[in-house]
């Protein structure tokens, strides 16, 4: 059994903000793979469903970031679980907006929702940071963090989620690179085609059967050979009979 954490705040106030990026992957996840309907248990909101035959359960804090460990502590006791099954998504200040990266263990970087629940499960899990750019000057961060994502970022942030979702059952299994190659299809996926040769292989794709082609130039005709001109004859004549010759 894994339990996925997605670090928020409660209410539709909230709903939009930079810092509830982690809620917002939980709801595309669980909508996406017909999780059950969300109830209220261990001071959270909770979904439970199916991912690649692993259970998940999907647990939203509902008592703001600062305190999100209390949840995630209490979920973590009922299950039996230890902190190598819980994965938590969480805004990343330290990511470019739409960068996804997963880690396992290590510090808290100031993280007030990471802070709490070090205090309760201690630093053993894993985490899925979730970039959201940084305002540029460490007094702006609360502010930052707190304000909606603009509508400028509803692209990339829609492209991410999607991601996250995709490799949710790679997540699951413990399989972080299938994971992070899923999000990679969906925030930066390959072009179809690049470069010159890419522009032969789309004039070719034109030329179908059926379809009318120029008709190719006549080849030019080759100028001969210098072996296939006859030589000129030789001048037998003596140098007085040329002189003699000018004058006739």
């Amino acid at each position: 059994m894994k339990l996925f954490v997605g670090l928020g705040n409660p209410g539709a106030k909230y709903a939009g903000n930079r810092h509830n990026i982690g809620f917002m992957a939980l709801d595309q996840i669980a909508s996406d793979h017909g999780f059950s309907p969300w109830k209220s248990k261990f001071q959270a909101q909770m979904s439970e469903g199916t991912l690649s035959g692993e259970k998940v359960i999907l647990l939203k804090p509902q008592t703001f970031m600062n305190n999100s460990g209390q949840s995630v502590g209490e979920a973590l006791r009922f299950f039996k679980l230890t902190p190598a099954d819980v994965v938590v998504f969480h805004d990343e200040l330290d990511l470019a907006p739409g960068k996804c990266r997963v880690k396992n263990g290590g510090g808290h970087a100031g993280h007030n929702g990471l802070r709490s629940i070090h205090a309760h499960i201690g630093a053993d899990y894993g985490r899925v940071r979730l970039g959201v750019g940084h305002p540029g000057h460490k007094d702006a961060v609360a502010g930052y963090v707190l304000r909606d994502f603009p509508k400028a970022d509803q692209g990339w942030l829609d492209d991410l989620m999607r991601g996250l979702s995709d490799g949710a059952a790679a997540l699951a299994t413990g399989d972080s690179g299938r994971f992070m190659n899923a999000v990679a299809l969906r925030v930066a996926p390959p072009r179809s085609s690049t470069g010159e040769a890419s522009k032969g292989r789309k004039k070719a794709q034109k030329s179908e059967p059926g379809v009318a082609k120029t008709p190719a130039k006549a080849a030019t005709p080759e100028a001969p050979a210098a072996s296939d001109i006859p030589a000129a004859p030789e001048d037998s004549r003596s140098p007085m009979q040329k002189l003699l010759d000018k004058f006739k």
